[in-house]
């Protein structure tokens, strides 16, 4: 058990950020829930952590929006943060759009710069040895149909991440990436399963909370000395 630590879960309030949010709750940590459109969930969120004896507190705010980023994280302060928050508008690249690729570049890329950027320097100030976690996807590894403005956000998280970790290695501070595979979530809902699964070489969708282990693995004192890595949950897709 963690005490007195506290941990950012951006697009916590559904999904692989709730699944993660709760997970790390469970393993003594104070969580901010955070949420852009959909208070209720977050509410709930926040509910079940409280549930667990743990702190919670709700955030809302759009990660790309960067004036809005620094106006509500510029006086908070954390030992972890897992940027989890992202979206997909996926279609094939000549009928991609240009508010498709820009929407999702500006959310799961620049999000990177605008959610850490206020919180990096009070770690470093505050000598916190702390844990920044980042989520790409396996179609940063491998690429995927009708994926090319998502994929490239998250390949662009991969090297944002090695590079950060480089630089707060002497801090203290671990940066790793996450790149999960399928995994059943809402996410997924409109994707022709059956197909996707005879892809999978263990036959089956990846569970949120296979993700949320890991994470709350790198989050640990046990994982001090690993950094700038990328380490996926896939089941076996693309190896």
């Amino acid at each position: 058990m963690v005490d007195n630590k506290k941990i950012l879960v951006t697009g916590s309030s559904r999904g692989i950020g709730r699944e993660i949010a709760l997970y790390l709750a469970k393993n003594g940590f104070d969580i901010d829930v955070h949420y852009v459109g959909n208070q209720t969930k977050a509410q709930d969120t926040a509910d079940e952590i409280k549930a667990l004896g743990r702190n919670a507190k709700i955030l809302k705010f759009d990660i790309k929006n960067r004036e809005e980023c620094a106006s509500v994280l510029s006086d908070r302060l954390y030992y972890g943060i897992v940027l989890n928050a992202g979206i997909a508008k996926d279609n094939v690249f000549p009928v991609l759009e240009g508010d498709e690729w820009d929407e999702v570049i500006d959310t799961n890329l620049t999000g990177f710069y605008n959610v850490l950027k206020p919180l990096v320097m009070p770690m470093i100030s505050n000598r916190i040895k702390g844990r920044i976690i980042t989520m790409s996807s396996v179609a940063a590894l491998s690429g995927n149909r009708g994926q090319v403005n998502y994929s490239a956000s998250k390949a662009g998280i991969i090297g944002a991440t090695k590079s950060l970790a480089l630089e707060l290695a002497k801090r203290g501070i671990t940066v790793n990436c996450v790149a999960p595979g399928v995994i059943d979530t809402d996410m997924i809902k409109d994707v022709p399963l059956d197909e996707i699964k005879k892809l999978i070489p263990m036959k089956r969708l990846g569970q949120t909370r296979e993700v949320a282990s890991l994470v709350n693995y790198l989050m640990s004192e046990d994982a001090s000395y690993i950094t700038g890595q990328v380490i996926s949950v896939n089941g076996g897709l693309y190896l």
